[in-house]
């Protein structure tokens, strides 16, 4: 972690400016599509970003390490949020928050019937979930927005990390966590466009259909960034917390410093993993990781010295 801090991870980008290698390209992406007989792979750069956030070999130990991140955020997040509402109950619900070892990911037929925007009858009930459908096709000619009816099962499919509530003043709150490289200046506005984009048409259906049904329902989303060395923006972050109902000072900071940790114990991990796939088979990489390492500190698991599960 210190070369990490240092800018001086030994990446094939950094160890051919010292003069060792001719090729920037990634080794372990080069050995991941030769193993999958993928003829003309992409050429990638292994740098460190690529290694945190893109390189395909690590992609399941990335999800599964976002998961464990975010499922402990959002569980602090049910469990501090003490603001009340007028009838003296907390204002804020969290309903996908299961435990700090277990979320659910809600998709648009669950969301809009927490909401009573839509009746969700099962599967093969049929004439509901035809009528979203269609709602969702007059939403994107009512807007002008280009979309193919083949697109539809996409834009069902697209779930938020998790949702809160307020079920006083309808306020439905998409919240998203981002694990993302921070290496320039405006790294975390690029990736909050990111995400802002990846479901402003989802919120743009949901408040259409509010103010269609005249429900008072108002959907927005709220990002919590932080970046693979640590880095976020402090008091945005704070600010956030808060207002989802994290109203003790001291419980905002505490929780912002336990994400900051784990964050970059998670960035840890996954120069361990690189390391351990250069020298074995790519694949056990694409394995599910067992509970525990997503879901408690990383280091005391010194995986560096294990063998790799095969």
């Amino acid at each position: 972690m210190l070369q990490f801090f240092s800018y001086e991870f030994p990446c094939a980008l950094q160890i051919k400016q010292w003069g060792i290698l001719n090729e920037v390209k990634c080794r372990l992406c080069e050995k991941y599509y030769k193993e999958r007989n993928i003829p003309e792979p992409p050429d990638t750069v292994e740098s460190v970003g690529h290694i945190q956030c893109y390189c395909p070999a690590l992609q399941l130990p990335r999800i599964a390490m976002h998961h464990g991140i975010w499922r402990e955020l959002m569980f602090s997040m049910q469990k501090s949020s003490t603001e009340l509402n007028n009838a003296s109950e907390p204002r804020w619900q969290f309903p996908s928050a299961l435990s700090p070892e277990a979320h659910a990911e809600w998709g648009l037929y669950k969301i809009l019937e927490y909401m009573g925007l839509h009746e969700i009858l099962p599967s093969g009930s049929g004439k509901n979930r035809a009528k979203l459908r269609k709602d969702i096709e007059e939403y994107h000619t009512a807007y002008a927005i280009d979309f193919d009816y083949t697109d539809i099962d996409t834009f069902i499919a697209r779930r938020p990390d998790c949702l809160a509530f307020d079920m006083e003043e309808k306020l439905c709150v998409f919240l998203e966590y981002t694990r993302a490289m921070d290496t320039n200046e405006d790294w975390a506005e690029k990736k909050e466009q990111e995400k802002n984009d990846r479901y402003s048409s989802l919120l743009g259906f949901i408040n259409h259909l509010s103010h269609r049904e005249k429900s008072g329902w108002k959907a927005s989303q709220t990002n919590f960034t932080a970046g693979v060395r640590g880095s976020l923006h402090t008091n945005q972050f704070l600010t956030r917390l808060e207002s989802l109902g994290v109203k003790n000072i001291n419980t905002r900071e505490a929780i912002r410093s336990r994400t900051v940790q784990k964050t970059l114990s998670m960035s840890d991990m996954i120069l361990k993993f690189f390391f351990i796939a250069l020298i074995s088979k790519t694949d056990w990489t694409l394995q599910s990781l067992p509970t525990e390492i997503v879901n408690k500190n990383m280091e005391r698991f010194n995986l560096h010295l294990q063998p790799p599960r095969l």
